[in-house]
């Protein structure tokens, strides 16, 4: 493991990266569930899970790059932590609302940016008042959620794939905040309790094996028990009521979804930095930490380039007349894109330290 940097947690944005592709690419072309038993389980096991798995490896990052601010007193390196998480945001923000705009509806760089302004704000908070904060983000969107109308702005024809009044100011924050695919309420929750993992010596073997045991519990009781009410809450509450209040889908991403992909996100952290600390010099290993460390270029790429191809193939289900895929054919697909990623990563990283996008908002922050 490199003294600097955890490079484990690269490897975890790597495998966090391809389970993002998977699921964009599904959606896109409309493949969930569209398949073999076995792969359409397989392929279910990354919803929701991916995304959260990135975000809580950025607020673990956030806490390691803040580390130096965090412990000294002095106000002038505080205040230029702070502006560099600031401009880091409005980079991710603009370039987010960019790819909105050219259709992708899926953006999450304009969630970060907004989840990245709040963590500036907390950098010197007590973990106490961090976690404060996650009670009352996660109870807030709970609230919403049992007490309006969650599919508000989506379109009824086309859920989850056209947010009608997006750019509307109305819609905007609607759905920055409350009902978009990554809101604030509750996924800021998810940025939160990794600044909280990021503040202990995840180099303890001690510290990891009290998580690893933790966030093992923790899944797998939050699971039985979403299970066990969805099935015995059916004689009061209908079937549908009771999967939107206790099972730990995304959609809605209520309190069962924000524990449980809590919990495996973490179990992917360790397992990825006990795999880099075991087998240092492997070479798939060290591909995948390449491949990690350039996440945000290939974010920005399986948009343009990933989603422009099946586009350009008629393959996209909003532009093709809502005609399906194949599963295999799309997870092949997503294989391929995540192996060509992999290659390009390797060989970038011969000659630069970090990826393309990577070395602009560096550049500008």
């Amino acid at each position: 493991m490199n003294s600097s940097r955890i490079e484990g947690l690269d490897f975890a944005r790597a495998l966090a990266m391809f389970g993002m592709l998977v699921m964009n690419f599904m959606v896109v072309t409309g493949a969930q569930g569209n398949g073999a038993p076995l792969l359409v389980w397989f392929t279910n096991l990354f919803e929701g899970r991916a995304a959260a798995t990135f975000v809580l490896l950025a607020g673990i990052g956030i806490s390691l790059m803040t580390k130096r601010a965090r412990l000294s007193s002095e106000k002038t390196v505080i205040r230029n932590t702070r502006v560099s998480l600031f401009k880091r945001s409005i980079f991710l923000f603009i370039l987010g609302m960019l790819l909105y705009a050219v259709g992708w509806d899926g953006d999450i760089l304009h969630y970060y940016g907004v989840y990245m302004t709040i963590a500036a704000l907390l950098i010197l908070a007590s973990p106490k008042i961090i976690t404060l904060f996650i009670i009352v983000f996660a109870s807030l969107a709970q609230l919403y959620q049992v007490t309006f109308n969650y599919m508000s702005g989506w379109s009824p024809t086309k859920p989850f794939l056209e947010y009608l009044d997006f750019w509307t100011l109305t819609g905007f924050l609607r759905n920055l905040f409350l009902n978009g695919y990554h809101p604030i309420l509750p996924w800021i929750c998810f940025l939160l309790i990794g600044m909280l993992i990021g503040r202990l010596n995840l180099t303890d073997i001690g510290i990891r094996k009290t998580l690893f045991i933790f966030s093992s519990v923790t899944l797998i009781m939050t699971e039985l028990l979403s299970k066990i009410l969805v099935v015995s809450l059916d004689s009061i509450l209908d079937v549908e009521s009771a999967k939107f209040l206790f099972e730990t889908g995304p959609i809605p991403p209520n309190i069962f979804y924000l524990v449980s992909n809590t919990a495996s996100a973490i179990l992917i952290i360790l397992l990825c930095i006990y795999l880099d600390e075991k087998f240092p010099t492997n070479w798939l290993i060290r591909s995948l930490i390449y491949t990690g460390q350039l996440t945000l270029t290939h974010y920005v790429s399986h948009v343009l380039i990933g989603i422009g191809i099946l586009l350009l193939s008629n393959k996209v289900i909003l532009f093709n007349g809502f005609v399906e895929q194949p599963l295999s054919f799309t997870f092949s697909y997503a294989c391929l894109f995540f192996i060509a990623s992999i290659i390009f990563s390797v060989l970038w990283r011969l000659k630069f330290k970090r990826g393309p996008i990577e070395l602009l908002m560096r550049k500008y922050s």
